[in-house]
């Protein structure tokens, strides 16, 4: 559990004093503050990967061709799952109901999509390394898409100020008697 909250905290403190995570005199775009994100992240996401999983040298030989492959089809959907995200803060705060539908449909597609990737590589994984290894992995992933997921969000405005223009369609009306 230590071993855990020291990740965490050294997660934190890497988002936190670099900087991507500091305030700065102008608010950076969504584009560079996604695009900054990501990058500060696939370097620091293989240091600890290097450094928490703790490869043997098989293991390490075995697990970095495939690790590569899944993070290049990773990207492909983080792509569409940022292209998303723009749109929502371009159309923000004029976001109708039918847009945000529509926005919600393709984001719910991207994570089902990274869904089925993530199944795809664990069994790819899985013919290469013990299962044990293999489940450490994803749970180390799923931590540092969290830290990710944090930074991106918190660069987004927040629904509850989106323009109510169209809210009286958000709901069918009651059936009259």
């Amino acid at each position: 559990m230590m071993k855990n909250s020291a990740l965490v905290t050294i997660i934190l403190a890497m988002l936190t004093f670099s900087p991507y995570g500091r305030a700065q005199d102008q608010e950076p775009s969504l584009d560079s503050t996604i695009a900054m994100v990501r990058a500060s992240m696939q370097a620091d996401r293989t240091t600890l990967i290097t450094t928490r999983m703790n490869f043997t040298e098989k293991e390490g030989a075995a697990f970095w061709p495939i690790y590569q492959k899944y993070e290049y089809e990773r990207n492909r959907v983080d792509d569409r799952r940022a292209a998303v995200i723009k749109e929502y803060t371009q159309k923000y705060p004029n976001l109708t109901n039918a847009e945000a539908k529509t926005l919600a449909e393709r984001m719910l597609d991207c994570d089902s999509e990274l869904v089925a990737l993530k199944k795809k590589y664990f069994r790819e994984f899985n013919k290469v390394l013990p299962s044990l290894t293999v489940t450490k992995f994803f749970q180390l992933q799923y931590r540092i898409d969290l830290m990710m997921d944090l930074q991106v969000e918190s660069a987004l405005p927040p629904l509850t100020q989106v323009g109510q223009s169209d809210q009286g369609n958000s709901a069918p009306e009651p059936a009259q008697q």
